[in-house]
């Protein structure tokens, strides 16, 4: 009988080298699906179940809105593009920055790296989406306190905000200072 391997086995790529099974994918993926599908359900229930396009602002509480706003730039609206070349110049940026991350998924040592990478992946994903079909993203949550107005966004913007704390938080904890880095550069 052939001897099966293991999964922690390492892998031989076709040029012969050898990896390591990525043992954290899955999850990262899971999550990455998941990000992008509720970040799309949310914008299609907004723009179409709740015609926030004709009622303009909807009441949530005291400190929330929704609210439409098409934002044709890049984070908190800056650097916008009008024109079609920018467009297709931010949706390349953000499926560049998924491929990357992806990369990086296969080599997560750690379930939060895994899962801060799947929320960064959905995010972007789910944002590049609309600035392909839309033209801009569909940003549409208004929080606000005592006369202050934070920026509109969507789920796919705080799933990338809480990805990058996953990161932070992963790279400088406790455990994380204490052990050596694992591989080369």
């Amino acid at each position: 009988m052939p001897r099966v391997k293991p999964p922690s086995d390492p892998v031989k790529s076709a040029g012969g080298a050898v990896s390591q099974p990525a043992p954290y994918l899955k999850v990262g993926l899971f999550i990455a699906a998941v990000t992008f599908a509720l970040d799309q359900i949310t914008k299609y229930a907004v723009l179409y179940g709740l015609d926030l396009a004709t009622r303009g602002k909807i009441y949530i509480a005291p400190f929330a809105d929704f609210v439409l706003a098409m934002n044709r730039g890049i984070s908190y609206g800056l650097f916008p593009q009008d024109g079609e070349l920018g467009r297709w110049v931010l949706f390349s940026v953000k499926i560049a920055a998924s491929l990357l991350f992806l990369v990086w998924l296969r080599r997560a040592a750690t379930p939060l790296t895994a899962a801060a990478l799947g929320l960064l992946i959905g995010g972007a994903l789910g944002n590049a989406l609309d600035r392909a079909i839309q033209g801009a993203v569909i940003d549409f949550v208004s929080l606000h306190a005592y006369g202050f107005r934070w920026y509109v966004f969507n789920l796919a913007d705080a799933a990338i905000v809480a990805g990058v704390v996953g990161l932070l938080y992963d790279a400088f904890s406790p455990n994380a200072l204490k052990s050596p880095p694992k591989g080369g550069i």
